[in-house]
């Protein structure tokens, strides 16, 4: 079924429609075309028409810029409403918000409230081509700002995007990292359609190449740059929040259409004691364990993003301490969802037969977008960083990467 921006609902375009009933919309058609387009790959790029169309890009946008002033827990309800359907749109979305928190956080009011202006009037769409892991891209400085030359890998959202964020490192001796916004159609930015791995397949995460791309100074977020302050640090714990949303939806969105083959398909055993597959002992114990594993990630999930948005609202008066307290709630949701997911996605098979691994129905889409997901950042240094917090008392230390 081919979709269009015209064809969103009209109750989904009235101003009063919350930001929850719109999503849910959006997400119910993305379902309807999930598994073919897992087969697919490539660009999602309806999708990403029917979410310009939707309103949701200005979710995060505070009010007096055009937006709606969401705050993160609500936006990341949303993230997660998106990736029950389809984790890669969803993933899209959330980098989108990421970026517009990004240079709130790293750049000056002069920067960043014209962005988020020009977001809401033109429906622009951020990118990522930030990746500080991959330093191929140098940043040589020339009057009036810099150029960036090199290679980027893992550009998530990149592809149709209209905005990018994009880093390099000096060519000097420090090799210090520059942090740039810049327009995704500017000249010497070449983006490959390049990402072909087993799972979120539409996230649009290859490569990119930047041939003397040219950086006004008023386009770099120096100040007050990353890792300046508390505040500042949010931003790596808003991505792993972002990404335990991400994994919680994708698990969700595997029971519940694991509950709908098990209650119309599954067969029942015949050496059940039931009377029908919906009685049978086993079932009902897998199901049981699912809502556990998934109940646990939620509170978690929820108590971590109450607690970053009392961060966010805090501003330059946030603490170490309070920053601290931050990454221990995400590190703790992060390694509830993480385990649960991959476990629960695996074990769904269990509750659906052997008909249900068809590949018509690509039901292992949820263990693979999870399993590639899950493998941004080793859940191991997550795990250690808890441990030094229980038998040290030292708070996960401040990083641009996780």
């Amino acid at each position: 079924m081919s979709l269009a921006a015209h064809d969103i609902p009209e109750h989904t375009r009235q101003a009063e429609a919350s930001a929850a009933a719109i999503a849910a919309g959006l997400a119910e058609r993305f379902a309807e075309t999930a598994a073919a387009r897992d087969l697919a790959g490539g660009t999602p790029k309806t999708e990403r028409d029917l979410l310009r169309a939707s309103g949701l890009l200005e979710l995060s946008i505070p009010a007096e810029y055009g937006g709606q002033g969401a705050g993160w827990a609500e936006t990341l309800a949303i993230v997660r409403q998106l990736a029950r359907a389809d984790s890669s749109v969803a993933h899209v979305f959330a980098f989108h918000h990421l970026q517009l928190a990004s240079v709130r956080l790293f750049g000056t009011p002069a920067q960043w409230e014209p962005w988020l202006a020009e977001t809401v009037r033109q429906g622009w769409f951020w990118g990522n081509a930030l990746n500080p892991l991959d330093k191929r891209t140098v940043a040589r400085r020339v009057q009036g700002g810099r150029e960036f030359s090199g290679s980027k890998s893992f550009c998530s959202g990149a592809l149709d995007s209209d905005m990018l964020l994009a880093s390099a490192v000096e060519d000097d001796a420090g090799g210090k990292l520059i942090i740039a916004a810049i327009p995704t159609r500017r000249a010497g930015i070449t983006l490959f359609e390049d990402w072909d791995n087993m799972g979120q397949r539409q996230t649009d995460s290859g490569s990119a190449l930047f041939e003397r791309v040219a950086v006004a100074e008023s386009e770099i977020l120096s100040d007050p740059g990353p890792l300046s302050s508390p505040f500042a640090c949010l931003r790596p714990l808003l991505a792993q929040l972002i990404f335990v949303n991400i994994f919680l939806g994708i698990a969700e969105g595997a029971v519940a259409e694991a509950r709908g083959y098990t209650r119309t398909q599954t067969r029942l055993w015949s050496a059940s004691p039931a009377a029908q597959v919906t009685e049978d002992p086993y079932i009902l114990a897998h199901y049981g364990d699912f809502w556990v594993a998934l109940e646990a990630a939620r509170k978690l999930a929820d108590h971590a993003a109450a607690r970053f948005d009392a961060a966010w609202d805090e501003g330059l008066a946030l603490t170490e301490a309070g920053r601290g307290e931050v990454a221990l709630a995400v590190a703790t949701a992060k390694v509830v969802a993480t385990r649960g997911g991959l476990d629960l996605t695996s074990r769904i098979f269990e509750v659906t037969g052997a008909r249900s691994t068809t590949a018509a129905l690509r039901l292992d889409r949820y263990w693979r977008n999870l399993r590639v997901h899950t493998l941004h950042d080793p859940l191991d240094y997550k795990v250690r960083e808890l441990g030094d917090w229980v038998l040290n008392g030292n708070y996960p230390k401040p990083s641009f990467y996780s």
